[in-house]
């Protein structure tokens, strides 16, 4: 490479927001209805939202109520060609309409019923198409698979850092020494032998991790998430994600009336933290959907990372929403992180003293900075992220994405309501044959039965066989 075009490179790989991005997170926000365009939206602004995978491995061994695959995802083989074709494929789509950089989700059935070569395979797809992958599981595997994951053949690390979301609760059938845990408080062992190999693996091998924990939430446990809060608080996971159930999926594993638990978790989760976690100083999407929250862990406590109260943070938020907005560094080599901070502080050097007014609001607000530096010094200091996902019923998401693909807003309250949330959706699914992103509520609403049923014709679980017993 010539010295030019190598110089043009590193300026490029080093600018703080890259352009694709930008243009991309713009589009993000013209797109957005007027409703959530506040102060606190990130989408556009901060981020253009996280992606996920379909098609790709619908088959699950374990059996849940409710249950969001369609009747049809068992019927499909585990088949590592395809599903390595396919994120490919899905990624390289996200990369040209979304930019280079951003989070996206490994997502079907069970990702560990990949042969683990092909897991990593997927990974490495989703890498090279500049996303972030976060493979998403019920957490029932042994760390020999995760070694067969990350490691090469030869032992040496293929990536410097995984993500895994882990999904638990007691609506989970067929767990490994857990086939019908009669409360959430049964699943704790396993929560944490889960979290424990990943301290393993950065001990062992090296390797980072981001450690997501998934519940679904029905009226049968709603009164169990203080608890599990507490559980997981002391273990070594990221996110605690909690998910209200909806009417999406085999209708045949609808037991309950899940129409009883909205976004409503929120309120036993800061009881379980013992602490209040305020989320309305940041926003993704539409807040009838998805309320988020980031907390600083000493070990003995949180502190809000945003305190939407106070009008410092505020204005602190506003501005370098303003000035940096879009910045990434996940899966980034340290040098060109700090040649990004570098330069963004360069052309904005009098955010420098807004960022320090900022950090000590925070560590006065966490106890002071001797409380700080002691659960720096005993390796207990964090960011603990807080989220509850609230999907819709497909008998909502159906007629609202009909009406939405002609461009006709519905009369009907409830439909109008389901149109405006879909609109601001955070995760969208790719669609490379179409060229359309759908949300994920449309894509288990609307595609998923008749694309799992054209998988179970492509991928059967045994070789189709002619009249006369041959292949």
């Amino acid at each position: 490479m010539k010295i030019p075009a190598l110089l043009r490179s590193v300026e490029l790989l080093t600018r703080p927001v890259h352009p694709e991005s930008r243009a991309a997170m713009d589009q993000r926000w013209a797109g957005l209805p007027g409703h959530v365009k506040t102060p606190a939206q990130l989408l556009g602004r901060s981020a253009v939202g996280c992606e996920g995978t379909h098609g790709v491995f619908p088959k699950c061994n374990l059996t849940c109520s409710p249950c969001y695959h369609s009747a049809d995802a068992n019927k499909v083989r585990i088949d590592g060609g395809h599903t390595v074709a396919a994120v490919r494929k899905q990624m390289e789509f996200l990369r040209r309409v979304r930019g280079p950089r951003a989070h996206a989700q490994l997502i079907g059935g069970e990702v560990s019923l990949l042969p683990a070569r092909d897991h990593a395979a997927a990974l490495e797809a989703m890498h090279a198409n500049g996303r972030e992958p976060m493979s998403m599981t019920q957490g029932d595997f042994d760390y020999d698979y995760l070694l067969d994951v990350v490691l090469d053949h030869d032992g040496s690390p293929r990536f410097r850092k995984v993500s895994f979301a882990a999904h638990f609760d007691s609506l989970m059938r067929g767990r490994r020494g857990a086939v019908r845990p009669r409360n959430e408080a049964e699943l704790n062992p396993f929560r944490a032998r889960f979290a424990e190999m990943f301290v393993a693996l950065k001990h062992d091998h090296g390797i980072s991790s981001y450690l997501a924990h998934n519940m679904t939430v029905t009226p049968g446990n709603v009164g169990q998430v203080a608890e599990v809060t507490t559980a997981v608080l002391n273990m070594p996971y990221d996110m605690l994600s909690f998910q209200p159930a909806a009417y999406i999926g085999d209708d045949r594993r609808w037991s309950e009336d899940f129409e009883e638990i909205t976004i409503a978790p929120w309120s036993r989760i800061e009881a379980g933290a013992g602490h209040r976690i305020p989320w309305q100083g940041t926003q993704f999407g539409d807040t009838r959907c998805n309320r988020t929250a980031v907390a600083l862990s000493t070990g003995t406590g949180l502190t809000a990372l945003l305190d939407p109260e106070d009008p410092r943070d505020l204005a602190a938020r506003d501005r370098l929403l303003k000035h940096h907005g879009g910045m990434y560094f996940g899966g980034t080599p340290a040098w060109i992180v700090g040649a990004r901070i570098l330069r963004a502080l360069l052309a904005h050097p009098a955010d420098l003293p807004v960022i320090a007014a900022f950090a000590r609001r925070l560590v006065h607000r966490a106890g002071g900075l001797r409380a700080v530096a002691s659960a720096a010094w005993r390796r207990r200091l964090s960011f603990k992220t807080f989220v509850v996902h609230n999907f819709m019923d497909a008998a909502d998401v159906t007629p609202a994405w009909a009406l939405m693909e002609q461009g006709v807003v519905s009369d009907d309250p409830k439909i109008r309501e389901t149109q405006e949330r879909l609109g601001a959706c955070m995760y969208a699914m790719s669609h490379p044959e179409t060229g359309k992103l759908i949300p994920a509520c449309v894509q288990h609403s609307t595609r998923d039965a008749a694309e799992n049923a054209g998988l179970r014709k492509m991928l059967p679980l045994r070789p189709v066989t002619t009249s006369a017993g041959k292949p």
